[in-house]
């Protein structure tokens, strides 16, 4: 489909059917795979347990890219990246689409309201706190950007690597102070009485929440820090000869030696912090899930809640995201719906879904007629029964710029792009970079699910190669795109 007429179905979409419940939206910037099995040892989530009690969380779940702008545009217009245009942390989804209908959108024009706090649409962080950001002014009827000290505190955060700025770095502090003057505790705070204020009215509303950590820097008050003590944090294990058999172009660019070339004293400061942040998140919204206990609107509610995408802590000797392996690729998603069976909630389901599904679910969930062009699948069954058959592959993307040992300082807008894609099944992940021409990689999770072993040089995989390589849409190009990007902010 081409990109005229994916924009026309979009403009010519029938918007008829009205929102038959609430949906309590909740985005966790930079959440890795911090649940269930892929739980770290010694970090307690007890309030994302809480939630997934009451509903399901799809542990393999997967972005559509993970770098924050263009996975939160295709999540929030249910296209992938290649129909939004957007690669990058600058292009908007409306530059290309300019008539695209949102979810919360669509909300809106079905006869609910619609409102945000806090970061869904992209920022820049830490810069961006306290303003709009990247947002999208069609998709809400009120915004609230609240700003809190650890904007303030930015002088007193540590960053190990000066030359990176502190958004891009391994940086943290562990912060003075209480919860409530964070801006991850005044965005909870605010949604929580938000919840209460909506729930008086006869509307029925769409919130979404969004909170900033654990993105750098991992700021978090000192008491998260001292709940995980250094002397318990770990750094992944992996084999020493696990990059020996990858493609160069699966290194990031911003990650290209190991672990930044830091002592391993240091990497497990960030990864203390790294926990310290996600404890501070979750107690956050355990006052989100006590808000929706108060006001009684579990029963009238839809609760999703869901990370822009995984986050590498050391594995492979990488760290943040930009990859394609499985910990960059896959992120949580948690949904609690009335429409789930009692006796589903609290399980897990293992089957392979997309971000770009959300959309269509709760469309489904709450009786709103979809656009005609959305790229994803309601995950309804799954909901009603997550061991049911489902064949649907996954697919993941990422842009950005191709650095090899010889051209280690050469800067950043010298250096070529690279376009990687990639399609994970129950069993296996196949990627290629630029078409094969950069390298190809396959890995089968039954005997390696941390992609230690690349098999795509083994001639007996050849078939299977071809039968996964045939299963990538059609409709796009799988060579880099025209569309300007900024090299800077890949």
């Amino acid at each position: 489909m081409s990109h005229l007429l994916t924009a026309l179905l979009l403009l010519t979409s029938t918007l008829t059917a009205a929102p038959t419940q609430n949906i309590l939206f909740i985005a966790i910037d930079d959440l890795g795979n911090v649940l269930d099995r892929t739980r770290p040892p010694g970090l307690a989530t007890p309030n994302l347990d809480r939630l997934h009690a009451r509903g399901l969380f799809f542990e393999r779940a997967y972005c559509q890219i993970p770098l924050c702008n263009p996975s939160r545009a295709s999540v929030l217009t249910g296209l992938r990246p290649d129909t939004t245009q957007v690669y990058d942390l600058d292009r908007h989804f409306r530059d290309t689409l300019p008539n695209a209908i949102t979810l919360p959108q669509l909300y809106r024009q079905s006869g609910g309201t619609a409102h945000r706090i806090g970061k869904i649409y992209h920022y820049d962080v830490p810069n961006g706190i306290g303003t709009n950001g990247l947002d999208d002014p069609p998709s809400w009827d009120t915004v609230l950007n609240p700003k809190g000290r650890d904007v303030t505190d930015e002088p007193l955060i540590t960053n190990p690597t000066p030359e990176k700025p502190i958004s891009a770095a391994l940086s943290w502090l562990a912060a003075d102070g209480t919860d409530a003057e964070q801006t991850d505790g005044l965005i909870a705070r605010e949604s929580a009485q938000r919840l209460t204020t909506l729930s008086k009215q006869k509307r029925p509303f769409f919130l979404a929440t969004g909170f900033f950590r654990p993105h750098t820097p991992f700021v978090a008050p000192k008491a998260y820090f001292k709940t995980h003590p250094l002397n318990q944090i770990h750094l992944p294990k992996f084999p020493h000869t696990s990059r020996n058999d990858i493609p160069t172009a699966a290194l990031p660019h911003n990650c290209f030696t190991p672990g930044y070339d830091l002592p391993e004293t240091t990497l497990r400061e960030a990864l203390q912090a790294y926990h310290a942040s996600v404890a501070f998140v979750d107690a956050q919204l355990g006052l989100l899930l006590d808000a929706l206990d108060q006001n009684q609107l579990w029963p009238t509610t839809t609760v999703v809640l869901w990370s822009d995408h995984g986050y590498h802590l050391g594995e492979h000797g990488l760290w943040q995201k930009r990859t394609l392996f499985d910990e960059s690729a896959r992120a949580p998603l948690l949904i609690a719906a009335p429409q789930i069976p009692a006796a589903q909630r609290g399980k897990t389901c293992q089957r392979i879904v997309e971000f770009i599904d959300l959309f269509p679910t709760l469309c489904h969930l709450t009786g709103l007629t979809p656009p005609p062009a959305l790229e994803g699948t309601s995950l309804h069954p799954l909901l009603e029964n997550p061991e049911a058959t489902w064949t649907r592959p996954a697919f993941t993307q990422i842009l950005r710029l191709a650095r090899t040992p010889e051209t280690a300082t050469t800067p950043l807008d010298k250096l070529p792009q690279i376009m990687g894609r990639a399609i994970t099944t129950e069993r296996h992940r196949y990627i290629e970079w630029n078409q094969g021409e950069k390298g190809r990689e396959l890995y089968d999770h039954s005997t390696d699910p941390n992609e230690h072993l690349n098999l795509a040089d083994n001639p007996a995989h050849n078939a299977l190669i071809q039968n996964l390589r045939a299963r990538f849409p059609q409709t796009v190009s799988p060579l880099p795109p025209t569309t300007p990007v900024n090299p800077k902010r890949l």
